[in-house]
């Protein structure tokens, strides 16, 4: 039987980092971006759910604050689980059955 974690356990990354890393930090997001490396805008987006953690970005991360690359992955990917599965209601799929 497969465990279904419902989708307010399925938070965002971003929104994550946010609130736990980078609010904490004190840096803005104009600083942290250059530390980071990329533009203020694409850390924006991230940091309001508003675009996905890419693996270069957890990357960026894990260097910057020690945080680890797969685990903020495992989130992302918990995150957009749960977003489809909210989804999936509407979706017209066709049951396959499996041959013998």
């Amino acid at each position: 039987m497969a465990i279904t974690l419902h989708k307010d356990f399925a938070i965002h990354p971003g929104a994550w980092l946010k609130d736990e890393v980078v609010g904490p930090s004190g840096l803005s997001v104009t600083d942290l971006a250059g530390r980071l490396g990329i533009s203020r805008a694409a850390l924006s987006a991230l940091l309001n759910a508003r675009a996905s953690l890419s693996a270069e970005m957890a990357i960026r991360f894990e260097q910057a604050f020690g945080l680890r690359a797969d685990t903020l992955l495992r989130m992302q990917s918990s995150h957009d689980i749960a977003e489809a599965r909210t989804k999936a209601r509407s979706l017209k799929i066709e049951r396959v059955a499996m041959a013998a």
